[in-house]
């Protein structure tokens, strides 16, 4: 054999020693995307979460090994809260087999929506999206857990409710949404008018454009115009902020403006200053460093520089909330390796394993998450749970538990997702269900 020809060969084994071994970690590995945007209006909410997100499954990698004895490969894309570039971030990832996507933003979920089912790749919203994706029946492949903003919107009323007496004092009040004018902010407009009819408030409805959203002075000469008694706060990024610093500069009750789970931001509160002292926002995940499982994200990223977020921030309730929905990802793999017996799971496995959510206070605790959160079950026919929130207030510095665990008004919710998931699937042509349940569910 001539020097050439060896030299050729030993070449062309090298590849493809180089192929298989590549082949063979991609093989062995579960692939997770992360649709992020650390840039633009929205970012100062959207790096406490994606850090949040990447540093638990970087504990995991490190402390466990993966999942099942499986490492997980973390990928982000910056999307920049644009749906446009989110559904290009998608096309570019999905080729990769994600056994999951996190759009997180509701505009990017519903365009994802048609695309889950025929690209065999689970959707989690996570306390966002389409609240009727919690219809499981309808939509198979989008889960939603572990409330709707459906039924974020009824717990604010059950705590109007409760601080005005009664639901039979609700009559004549005037009541007002302070939202985003874009899918996320009119998602709960539909049970709030609902409620409305029913109770005997007046609904009141300011949009917020995503062009002016650090100048909200008309939107708050309405308020105090129309004397809005309550005001639900449904805002991202910059609007935060800026509507906690108008509502003091009104001379707001703060402890009557209320915001939805994403409007509970550190940055959000500390917008208002000296004047931002309770102002509430609905949470239903724990705000602090106490807990084993932000320990142990200290212990085996942060501390050995692993971790993009500011050490002192660590704690705070949107990286806390990352971490929480990466907790959910986590355990829907989990689960899905506990059903078919596989190790490295697919896309498909991993759909099974978020319809077979079954987060009890036992595995709370054992994952460093007692107190953190409260216990999470989805089904066949329920890909939400409608589980429980609290009311957070901030007391001039950080977020105090202001309530215990409320539950939403499931019989008051769930029909109205029922419609909805109907009426989306006449409107859209949409394919039933062919996936089977598993018994388990």
């Amino acid at each position: 054999m001539s020097l050439r020809t060896l030299t050729l060969a030993m070449a062309a084994a090298t590849a493809i020693s180089t192929l298989a071994a590549t082949t063979a970690t991609a093989q062995d590995s579960i692939f997770i995307p992360l649709l992020s945007y650390r840039t633009g209006p929205f970012g100062g909410s959207g790096v406490p979460i994606a850090d949040g997100m990447h540093d638990y499954l970087r504990m995991l990698n490190e402390r466990d090994g993966g999942i099942g004895g499986v490492k997980l490969v973390i990928e982000e894309c910056e999307t920049g809260y644009d749906t446009k570039k989110g559904v290009e971030c998608y096309e570019a990832l999905k080729g990769k087999n994600p056994v999951v996507v996190n759009p997180y933003s509701t505009g990017i979920t519903l365009q994802l929506i048609p695309k889950a089912h025929v690209d065999k790749i689970p959707i989690l919203s996570m306390a966002y999206g389409l609240s009727a994706a919690a219809v499981g029946e309808t939509f198979p492949w989008i889960f939603n857990p572990p409330v709707t903003y459906w039924d974020g919107a009824s717990v604010f009323i059950k705590h109007v409710a409760e601080r005005e007496g009664g639901f039979d004092k609700l009559k004549g009040k005037k009541i007002g949404l302070l939202h985003l004018d874009a899918p996320y902010g009119k998602e709960p407009i539909p049970l709030l008018e609902s409620l409305a009819k029913e109770y005997g408030f007046e609904l009141k409805i300011y949009p917020v454009p995503a062009d002016k959203m650090q100048d909200q002075a008309s939107q708050w000469l309405a308020i105090r115009r129309d004397r809005t008694d309550w005001i639900y706060l449904q805002g991202w990024g910059a609007m935060n902020p800026t509507a906690v610093k108008e509502a003091a500069k009104n001379s707001y009750p703060m402890d009557k403006l209320v915001g939805v789970w994403w409007a509970g931001g550190d940055d959000d509160a500390r917008g208002g200053e000296a004047g931002a002292k309770g102002y509430k926002s609905l949470n239903f995940n724990g705000v602090g460093t106490e807990f084993g499982v932000i320990k142990d994200i200290q212990k085996f990223v942060v501390d050995k520089g692993l971790s993009k977020f500011p050490r002192e921030k660590i704690g705070e309730n949107l990286y806390n909330r990352g971490v929480y929905n990466s907790m959910l990802v986590a355990e829907a793999i989990r689960t899905a390796q506990q059903i078919t017996g596989k190790k490295v799971v697919n896309g498909e496995d991993v759909r099974r394993g978020f319809e077979n959510l079954d987060i009890t206070e036992a595995r709370l605790k054992e994952i460093g998450m007692e107190g953190f959160a409260a216990p999470v079950k989805t089904s066949c026919g329920d890909h939400n749970g409608h589980h429980r929130v609290y009311v957070a207030v901030w007391d001039g510095q950080k977020w105090t538990r202001g309530s215990d665990w409320i539950s939403p008004m499931s019989d008051k919710v769930r029909p109205l997702l029922e419609a909805a998931a109907k009426e989306y699937a006449e409107k859209n042509s949409w394919p039933k269900r062919t996936e089977v349940c598993d018994k388990r569910s």
